[in-house]
């Protein structure tokens, strides 16, 4: 791998993605890197915001809008053609969420672990809340702070990289268009090619989790209407 190529998708929640990007831009990197944002159908107001701060900061913003009619989520998209195009470039595939905030080394360090592994198709870093304590979706690693380990659990895209070697492995392309979320069968399927997901517990990067999509709070505060309004409306397949 020569590179990293970093995405973000994006819908609404302009404040979150903000603090994202610049978390990101502020990031110290020893190899190339390219960072782009994927805005899947923000408001007109959001998009002009979005407009704004890529040329002002310098990172690459795709309009999903100009490209697909396909109404959001459009995740599969994005990654069909962040996947292609890490391929074309050589490069290791970063996905971060936009209700999270890097620290300045997360994203190299996990680039350069995915080189120290064996057999890596994955590597994350562990998610956690303003106190410091692992939060979802990683409450599966309590107990495992501050270590690296490979794990048969699926890795969420709050903050993961994915090697070039998997990348080639496995096309994005034979994932179900029917789901709106991508991260648990694209884990799966690492393993079932024979790699290696790790997690790091030793790099912890801050998310508010659904920050990005406010209506998944239901889920906590009223379970009930949110499979609800999850099954009448068929959105949020995993």
């Amino acid at each position: 791998m020569k590179k990293i190529n970093i995405i973000t998708p994006v819908k609404d929640s302009i404040e979150l993605t903000l603090q994202t990007i610049d978390a990101i831009l502020s990031s110290r990197f020893t190899i190339p890197y390219t960072y782009t944002v994927y805005n899947d159908y923000s408001t007109p107001e959001n998009t002009k915001i979005l407009k704004e701060a890529s040329e002002r900061l310098g990172f690459t913003l795709v309009n999903l809008e100009d490209i697909t009619d396909h109404p959001s989520p459009n995740y599969l998209l994005v990654l069909q053609i962040a996947q292609e195009k890490a391929i074309e470039e050589e490069a290791a595939l970063c996905l971060v969420e936009s209700d999270v905030v890097v620290k300045p080394d997360t994203l190299q360090t996990l680039f350069d672990e995915s080189l120290t592994q064996p057999d890596c198709g994955m590597v994350a870093a562990v998610t956690v809340d303003k106190e410091g304590e692992i939060n979802y979706p990683y409450l599966y690693a309590k107990g495992k702070e501050d270590r690296c380990f490979s794990t048969r659990k699926h890795l969420s895209f709050c903050c993961t990289l994915l090697t070039e070697s998997f990348l080639k492995k496995f096309s994005f392309k034979l994932l179900d268009p029917t789901k709106s979320w991508h991260d648990v069968t694209i884990s799966h399927q690492s393993l079932k090619q024979g790699y290696k997901n790790y997690l790091y517990t030793s790099l912890p990067v801050w998310h508010q989790p659904h920050g990005s999509r406010p209506w998944k709070q239901l889920k906590y505060t009223n379970p009930i209407k949110y499979y609800w309004l999850k099954m009448i409306n068929k959105r949020d397949k995993i």
